[in-house]
Parts: structure tokens; sequence; C-alpha cells
């Protein structure tokens, strides 16, 4: 019923839309053409070979700030720590629980967290100085882009910084005249890759419990019981029992602080 609702209020709203044109055209005729206000809907054309160009930077920007979210997040420890917390849920044989927005809200403050210094060296290097008019929008995208890159400097592996720099073919002297173009894939890759790795040390005491299960189920001639009904109650005790979630959270904040 609330979703027919929802469905049938849209359709008026879009209906309204529509006729609210030719509704204002009758009132001011009706009216002797005096009206409140007016409603203007269309797109002009272009006329030259500059409003294209404009047309185009303007669409350029728009698809940059669409994907701002997604870029930002990459450049932080938001993928490791969200990579990890999927991998506790899987390996815990929980579907939903905790849920989605949970993991990724929880992944977004540990983020925060992780990325405060690097924030505050932004803030004292480039966003302040340039509010104050001290700096210039180049030298504050300079300096913010040098204290990021600082970052995922040292959370990436060389191997995977030397497979961009090589396919990019271009040759540089030190690792501050790298573009971000060749850091942002090869700190991704760092990430899932140390990600996976701390996955797969998450998944082995849970892989006993299954195995210990299922050996007492088929032992006791309970072969058509899925030990996953067993196994699951016991994964709960033992990630609580331990403090699961404070052994993680402290994993993951060390292994940043290396």
């Amino acid at each position: 019923m609330p979703s027919s609702l929802f469905i049938m209020l849209r359709r008026c709203i879009w209906l309204l839309v529509c006729l609210l044109p030719c509704l204002a055209a009758e009132a001011q005729s009706a009216g002797g053409g005096n009206m409140p206000f007016s409603l203007n809907l269309g797109l002009n054309p272009a006329t030259g070979p500059e409003d294209v160009d404009v047309s185009i930077q303007v669409l350029f920007i728009l698809t940059i700030l669409a994907l701002s979210p997604t870029i930002i997040l990459l450049m932080t420890s938001f993928t490791r720590i969200v990579v990890v917390l999927s991998f506790i849920r899987s390996a815990m044989s929980l579907q939903s629980a905790p849920s989605s927005q949970i993991v990724v809200g929880l992944s977004l403050f540990m983020s925060l967290f992780v990325m405060a210094p690097t924030w505050s060296k932004i803030q004292t290097s480039a966003v302040g100085p340039y509010s104050e008019k001290q700096i210039t929008s180049t030298e504050a995208l300079n300096n913010a882009s040098a204290i990021i890159k600082e970052f995922m400097l040292k959370q990436t592996r060389p191997k995977d910084m030397e497979l961009f720099v090589n396919m990019s073919g271009e040759s540089f002297n030190n690792s501050t005249e790298l573009p971000l173009n060749v850091i942002i894939p090869a700190f991704v890759i760092s990430e899932l890759k140390t990600a996976f790795q701390i996955g797969f040390l998450l998944f082995i005491p849970f892989i006993m419990i299954d195995l210990i299960v299922a050996v007492v189920l088929m032992s006791m001639g309970m072969m058509m019981m899925p030990p996953v009904t067993i196994s699951m109650p016991l994964k709960i005790l033992l990630f609580v029992l331990v403090d699961g979630w404070n052994l993680i959270m402290q994993s993951l904040l060390e292994s940043f602080a290396t």
C-alpha cells in the first residue's frame, strides 16, 4: 500500500509539472497578462564555438563532482577497512549482520580517524593559507597533493608502484615527482592486497570451527543437519569472548601506523 501511494503521488506531481505551463498561460490570458510569477523551461542552443566549449567544460566539471567522493575515498584508508569488515561478516557466515550501512558507516569513521593527521597537515599547509589569501589555488593544490602523496606512498608496495611507473612509460628521479594517476592505482591494489591478507588470517579460526562441527555431526550420524546451524553461534561466541571488534580495529590501526 505505501509503495502504490508513493507511485500515485509521484505521478500526480509529474502531471502537475507538465500541466503547469499550460495552466499559467491560460491564467495569464484570462487575467489580462498580469501574472505574479512566470515559469520558463527549455534549452538554448549553442550559437558559436565558445558556447560549445563552455558546455563541455560544465559537463566535465559536473562529471568530476559526481565522481569526487569515490576518488577521495580511494585516496584514503577506506578501501582496506571496508574490505576487512566485509571479510569478517563472511567468515562468521552472517549475511546481513551487521548491515551494509553499518559496515560502510564504521569504515567512514575509521577512515576519518586514520586520516586525521593527514587532514590536519592539509588544513595547515593548504586550506588555511589559501583561505587567508596567502597562497594561490595552484599552490594550495600542490601542497595538498604532496601531503596526500606522502600518505599513499607509505602504504604502497614498491612492486605495485613499479608496475604503474613502467606502464606509464615515463621516468621519474624520485617519488615526489610521481603524478597522482600513477600513485592512486598502485595505492589501491596495495590496499586490496593488504586487506585480503588480513581477511585470510581472519578466516582461519572460523574455518577450524566449521571443520570441527562438520566432523562431530558426521560422527554422530547427523549428516542431514547443515553444519552452519551449529557453527554460526559458536563463531559469534568465540568472537565475543576474544573481544573481536577491539582486536580487529587495533590491528587495522596498527597496520596504518607502519
